[in-house]
């Protein structure tokens, strides 16, 4: 991930609107204080630097550029100290302003928040602060309101694949079209994840296929969830909780991610799970039945809207710290449910 972090501005992938902004700033010379906050991995500490990069030659980058990262000692004595010494003094060779990067920033204490205000408001003449956090919530309103703020928000796949496809061809990986979406899907936006998933599965496996990179991050196989919704919606209690556990320890599944992944497909509804049982009670009507083998049922949404009532208590009690085994026979509960929902329905 360092050796392929973008050096310049032009070589960064997104946010096209927020570059062309602190672009334009850098060439009118009217930089203000920036505080660029989102997720990790979406480019901000890598925009910053190419600024830093833009503003200031390889020899002067020392003497006008402080950074400082949450493993860094940032209490209230630092602000006090070596930042407000940095910022307030001069440089006799170079006009222009210094620049004080404070990466992590959401990890600084109130009192160095508080004391960090004072000396961005005091030496704004000759020193530019740049904070960088992922929750801006975490930074006091009185430095917010004393930056330009910009949100990095996570990465589309569409920006995700060019740049994605370039270290692939630099490096020589072996990578097939689904391992690519695997890649893409599972690093939910956040680039520096989807190199690190794609280095740790070319190292494992050699070749980067969708369920390589499923078992290298330890995710459940679309393949799985299918079955265990199956099992759930079609298999007596006792049987779905059989087979689910099997798979569980087979596999080394967590709950917490078998129930995101059912979500997925309970929410989109595209992913539609056939009700065998339905079709097999006596008094269901046989024209109905034609329409069922034709295409899959889908919860209606009075049924669908219990359901994730129910998926969300499970969740919210798993992150409690419950037993999974309690959590799964309810899991398995709330589907049989809805399954004898859908037969009485229809």
């Amino acid at each position: 991930v360092e050796k392929y972090r973008p050096q310049a501005l032009s070589e960064l992938v997104s946010h096209r609107d927020i570059l062309g902004t602190v672009q334009r700033f850098i060439s009118e010379d009217r930089l203000p204080h920036l505080l660029l906050y989102g997720p990790p991995g979406t480019g901000k500490t890598s925009t910053i630097l190419a600024c830093a990069r833009q503003l200031y030659r390889e020899r002067e980058f020392g003497s006008m550029v402080l950074e400082l990262n949450a493993s860094d000692d940032r209490g209230i004595d630092i602000v006090r100290g070596p930042i407000l010494s940095f910022a307030s003094t001069r440089t006799i060779f170079k006009k222009g302003f210094k620049l004080v990067i404070l990466d992590e920033a959401d990890a600084m204490t109130q009192d160095a928040q508080n004391a960090l205000r004072r000396v961005i408001e005091k030496f704004t003449e000759n020193t530019r602060f740049c904070l960088i956090c992922n929750y801006l919530s975490k930074i006091i309103p009185a430095l917010q309101s004393r930056c330009t703020r910009f949100r990095f928000g996570p990465l589309t796949p569409e920006l995700m694949m060019p740049r994605l496809q370039h270290v692939i061809q630099e490096e020589g990986v072996d990578v097939s079209e689904d391992g690519m979406k695997a890649l893409v899907t599972l690093s939910s936006g956040d680039m520096r994840r989807a190199l690190n998933i794609l280095q740790s599965t070319s190292m494992a496996f050699g070749k980067v296929t969708e369920e390589n990179v499923y078992t290298c991050t330890g995710h459940p196989l679309k393949s799985d969830i299918a079955n265990i919704l199956d099992w759930m919606l079609n298999q007596d209690f006792s049987t779905a909780y059989r087979k689910i556990m099997e798979l569980k320890t087979l596999k080394g599944l967590a709950l917490q991610d078998i129930l995101t992944e059912i979500h997925l497909f309970v929410h989109r509804g595209g992913h539609r799970v056939q009700l065998r049982m339905i079709l097999e009670q006596p008094n269901f009507p046989s024209a109905l039945t034609e329409c069922f083998l034709l295409s899959t049922v889908d919860f209606p949404p009075s049924i669908r809207i219990q359901l994730l009532i129910k998926l969300a208590d499970i969740e919210y009690r798993l992150a409690a710290g419950t037993s999974e085994k309690i959590q799964l026979s309810s899991l398995i509960a709330a589907f049989q449910v809805t399954r004898d929902l859908v037969v009485a329905e229809a």
